[in-house]
């Protein structure tokens, strides 16, 4: 497991993103839920992303710590979330978790897939 516990590098998990995350936990009463995001074929615009809560954190995850939860990112996921904000907004299209991705040459008008 690659433990990373500053938040500067190698992406930002803001504190409304992991706020949202803590809260999320405590409505599912689990305190072992974390937040897993995947990166995986399809979308749009190439490549989508996933957001789930996870119990389980597998040997190859990097795990970032943020306000007393966990977000784990796959090593396939990690190579194209690298320098990445995820956020949690409220905006006019509802709530929700949004990734804001330098890497992505192209995104999507909703901002679920991108393409690289």
């Amino acid at each position: 497991m690659n433990e990373v516990t500053e938040m500067q590098d190698p992406l930002v998990f803001t504190d409304s993103a992991a706020n949202k995350v803590k809260a999320m936990i405590e409505e599912e009463d689990n305190s072992n839920l974390k937040l897993r995001i995947a990166v995986s074929g399809g979308g749009c615009s190439g490549f989508q992303y996933g957001f789930t809560l996870d119990e389980i954190t597998n040997e190859d995850d990097t795990v970032l710590n943020k306000n007393g939860v966990q977000l784990l990112i796959d090593p396939m996921s990690f190579q194209y979330l690298v320098g990445a904000e995820i956020d949690y907004q409220n905006g006019l299209e509802g709530s929700q978790f949004v990734i804001k991705n330098p890497g992505a040459t192209s995104t999507c008008g909703c901002g679920s897939s991108f393409s690289v």
